[in-house]
């Protein structure tokens, strides 16, 4: 476990502006692509001529993606002392080992620059930039040891040290010193833990990779509706399950108009992203990758490789849903007399058993929770009035001492599903063993306080109903 520096406290600046990069010579990125097209043409090939072979091995470690230079300095942030996949003959590219993907998803406003725009279009109007705060972070970690995906949201105010910055919302250092700045504040949060590579795209981005994926069906929990004419955000969702377009997705995923503000907009990004992978990413994906990449090119930056890019879309595709792990940075909210500014406080201790049980950073041997200590929170979804407490009844006759009724659930579920909000997927298996149903899943969209949440499902009233 590194050591955590106790910096003097700095408050973050009301608004960061950071002047654009001037453009770099680089190739155009519609040739890029083009020849992306020649490398999955050339992949059956390769093994029958030694020039397509040589060619093939020159395109997959381009970085054709990589909106700016990294300098050396930065570039030695993001580990670089092996490759993170390789190629396998007359198949495609797979991971050899696992590896850690900082994702940073940015908004950049004409009003975030130094420089007015030529043309003042009367708000604060969308620039494809990469520069300025992260509106989303998340660590995810492509296990091919444990063929398991984790994914690791960290809410932008949660306050963490920036190097040369001191303290602030974690979401600054992307602005500051771009990925290789937030990779290192990432990695001091999260006690040492490694960062191999980042990517980094823009909310145009964002909109246009869900339309190129064919949209998604999910649930939408409540009436979302909100208005800033100053950037000409307008949200505008009625509750109930639908399929979503790129510019409805993206009204979902920004939305934080509730009691959990940013924290709830975590929840519904987790939501979303598993219904993403379940319905839109699969072996097909590989083949329309090109295409996908195409349409989304200006607006996404990293420095992944061809031969990487593929490497993990394809882990991604072939991962089981049931290791396909969503979790949060631990922590809580800060009191309204605390700070100068609202943060998300981290919790050390809970962080470290968090990275080595899901991301092999130090010891994973983590004693489990007694059942009389397990914080188990129940979310009904029946509608009957004596299902929360029949569970109770049947949690507390197995020794569970502190189970308690949460808020309902809006979305009608017909298979119980038993949350492991804090990653302990250990005592969620015990509670799911003692109810006889249900199904775990690792994932930070229960209630914020419990070990396990419990949402209850029709699969229950089925069983134990009258």
């Amino acid at each position: 476990m590194s050591s955590r520096k106790p910096p003097t406290y700095q408050s973050p600046p009301k608004q960061i502006r950071k002047k654009a990069p001037p453009p770099r010579k680089a190739p155009k990125r519609s040739s890029s692509i083009r020849w992306m097209w020649m490398l999955f043409g050339l992949t059956g090939v390769a093994m029958l001529s030694a020039t397509a072979g040589a060619l093939l091995a020159v395109s997959l470690s381009a970085t054709p993606l990589m909106q700016r230079q990294l300098t050396a300095e930065e570039a030695e942030v993001f580990t670089e002392e092996e490759s993170i996949s390789t190629k396998m003959n007359l198949r495609l590219p797979e991971l050899t080992r696992p590896v850690n993907i900082l994702i940073l998803g940015t908004k950049v406003l004409t009003s975030d620059l130094d420089t007015a725009p030529q043309q003042d279009l009367g708000y604060h109007a969308l620039v494809n930039s990469f520069d300025g705060l992260s509106d989303t972070m998340m660590l995810v970690r492509f296990d091919p040891s444990r063929q398991a995906l984790a994914l690791l949201s960290i809410p932008r105010d949660t306050r963490a040290y920036i190097e040369n910055v001191g303290t602030s919302k974690i979401n600054a250092a992307n602005s500051y010193g771009g990925p290789a700045l937030a990779a290192r504040a990432t990695s001091e949060l999260l006690g040492g833990v490694g960062v191999d590579r980042y990517v980094r795209i823009n909310v145009q981005g964002v909109e246009k990779l869900i339309d190129a994926l064919g949209g998604v069906t999910l649930y939408v929990p409540q009436d979302m509706k909100y208005q800033d004419d100053s950037q000409h955000l307008y949200i505008n969702l009625k509750a109930g399950k639908q399929h979503l377009n790129g510019k409805e997705a993206l009204q979902f995923l920004r939305f934080r108009y509730d009691n959990y503000g940013d924290i709830g907009r975590v929840q519904r990004q987790q939501t979303f992203i598993r219904a993403l992978k379940e319905q839109a990413l699969n072996p097909t994906t590989i083949a329309r990758l090109p295409k996908i990449l195409s349409v989304i090119q200006e607006n996404l930056d990293t420095n992944l490789t061809v031969e990487e890019l593929v490497a993990l879309v394809g882990f991604a595709s072939r991962t089981e849903r049931s290791n396909v792990e969503m979790l949060m940075v631990p922590g809580r909210f800060s009191a309204a007399d605390e700070y100068e500014a609202s943060y998300w406080i981290p919790d050390p201790s809970r962080i470290d058993t968090m990275m080595a049980q899901h991301f092999g950073l130090g010891y994973s041997e983590v004693a489990a929770t007694p059942p009389a200590y397990l914080r188990v929170a129940i979310q009904d979804s029946t509608g009957d009035y004596d299902a929360p407490q029949s569970v109770i009844d049947v949690l507390g006759n197995a020794g569970f001492g502190d189970v308690y009724v949460d808020t309902p659930r809006q979305e009608p579920l017909q298979v119980t599903r038993i949350v492991a909000q804090q990653g302990d997927v250990e005592s969620a298996e015990a509670v799911r063993q003692v109810l006889g149903l249900g199904e775990v899943r690792v994932e930070s969209t229960g209630e914020l306080r419990s070990d396990v949440t419990v949402q209850l499902g029709q699969d229950w009233i089925r069983r134990y109903g009258n």
